[in-house]
């Protein structure tokens, strides 16, 4: 009860003095008090008053003076709770929201909210018509500001945010880490390096004001190397410092894909225009040898033992293997189409491409050199990534090219979609934005981050266990396709 609300007795109301007895009775008052003070003084010698057990002395309460007595009213009263503020905000918004506190309190609202909640765990759950339902629980321990995106309805794969980037991105890379992003701005100048959690610009690496087309790590993540197609060369890398160590330079010509070998000693470098691969001794930091390819290569793998090295060719749509001792070569696929991507998945001996002009994924095998198509995609893959298992491929899909120019938006909205590997049903779709093109799956598997070329973003999605793909009957695998078209 508020302390302002107790009972108080009449007479210590606003000052008010009960008016003095007459003399009579004050002589009786004083009477009885003496007999009073007499009673414990008797249980003090040793007395006992009759019918009386013996009892311990309690002092008698205090007496009144004219202060009011307070009134007991058992536990204390609990102290107000801390209060933050707090904002959210939901894309889209209009979402139906309903806020738990730890102290017990509800509120149903509706989004974007700001207002003073509890200090403490809060719970919060949104629901919007043809959305998943989301709820998700903060810490609430400052003034705080949540964004919160809600997925189309059946959408397995959860968005957690996006953010923008610099002109044309053309790779996003997670550090072996995760714990950040390195995006390579393609009419920009170089790269840009963004904290894997909090979504924030950490750092701009400068390349000379040219941009950047592929961007990859040594496995312990302290260096970093960006192929530059203008210049044809290389960039070395403090990953700690943002520095650039050295430029290596090929004798090729419009340089873009990197591929480390095993022992990560020797650095490939394939050159889109001069048809070959440059091989540069990062001891010495010098080209060794470049050796001719297929037409238009692109995409590099080199398997674990350092032996083989393998080039996507863009121009007809090959897969060529070379003996990187004899420089012998064989090609083991020829579509007409435009192999772009290679990933390796080493633990099972599978190589995965994409056909760009095909709309396929192939699937490799490496020991008996042997290739069948996999999946068919959304129109012109881009880039391919593997789940840490090797259970799920990840492509990235443009959509249809603009009539005029591919750096215009096309008629078609990009998308990903989540491949399994092993029966190539896809798993779940994402609708991307204009010209979906850089991908990237964090080393421990649980987050998905690509770019919108044209749109000059990033997009970060929470990736659950495969179990949970594979129960989610094909997510938005069927739905997505009537959302292509713009």
């Amino acid at each position: 009860m508020p302390t302002d609300l107790r009972y108080r007795p009449r007479h210590a109301r606003r000052g008010f003095q009960p008016p003095s007895p007459p003399r009579p009775v004050r002589r009786l008052v004083a009477v009885a008090a003496a007999l009073v003070m007499a009673v414990p003084l008797a249980a003090g010698l040793g007395l006992r008053l009759a019918g009386r057990p013996d009892r311990p002395h309690q002092p008698a309460p205090p007496r009144a003076t004219g202060a009011a007595t307070p009134v007991a009213t058992g536990a204390p009263a609990p102290a107000a709770p801390v209060l933050h503020r707090l904002r959210i905000t939901t894309h889209p918004p209009g979402a139906r929201l309903v806020i738990r506190t730890a102290e017990g309190s509800v509120r149903s609202v509706r989004t974007p909210f700001a207002g003073r909640v509890a200090e403490g765990h809060v719970e919060l759950a949104l629901t919007m018509p043809g959305r998943n339902r989301l709820e998700q629980t903060i810490d609430l321990t400052k003034n705080r500001s949540v964004d919160l995106w809600l997925d189309e309805k059946g959408q397995i794969l959860h968005k957690l945010g996006q953010f923008s980037t610099g002109p044309a991105p053309k790779q996003v890379a997670f550090s072996p880490d995760g714990s950040e992003i390195w995006v390579t701005d393609l009419g920009g100048d170089g790269i840009e390096v963004f904290d894997a959690h909090t979504m924030k610009r950490l750092a701009d690496v400068d390349l000379g004001h040219k941009g950047a087309v592929e961007v990859i790590f040594t496995k312990d993540g302290s260096t970093v190397y960006a192929s530059q197609m203008e210049t044809a060369s290389v960039y070395e890398i403090d990953r700690a410092t943002r520095k650039v160590r050295r430029h290596l330079f090929t004798t090729g010509s419009w340089s873009k894909v990197l591929a480390l070998s095993p022992d990560e000693k020797r650095l490939y470098v394939s050159n889109w225009v001069s048809d070959d691969v440059s091989e540069i001794d990062l001891v010495t930091g010098k080209e060794r040898r470049r050796f001719h390819t297929v037409d238009t290569p692109r995409g590099l793998y080199v398997t674990p033992d350092g032996k083989r090295l393998y080039v996507a060719g863009f121009q007809d749509g090959e897969i060529q293997r070379f003996d990187l001792r004899t420089l012998h070569s064989k090609i083991l696929l020829r579509t007409g189409g435009a192999i772009r991507h290679l990933v390796g998945d080493p633990a099972r001996g599978l190589l995965y491409v994409d056909d760009m002009a095909g709309d396929a994924i192939y699937r490799v095998d490496l020991a008996a050199e042997t290739v069948r198509m996999l999946a068919r995609t959304d129109h012109m893959p881009n880039t391919i990534d593997l789940s840490p298992d090797g259970r799920v491929l990840y492509v990235s899909d443009r959509g249809r090219n603009n009539p005029v120019s591919y750096y215009r938006p096309g008629p078609e909205w990009g998308s990903v979609l989540a491949i399994d590997t092993a029966t190539g049903r896809i798993l779940d779709a994402i609708v991307g934005g204009n010209q979906t093109t850089g991908l990237d799956v964090s080393t421990d598997g649980t987050t998905l981050a690509f770019s919108d070329f044209l749109d000059n973003r990033v997009s970060l999605y929470a990736v659950p266990a495969y179990q949970t793909l594979l129960a989610g009957r094909g997510g938005r695998a069927a739905a997505h396709r009537a959302e292509l078209a713009k």
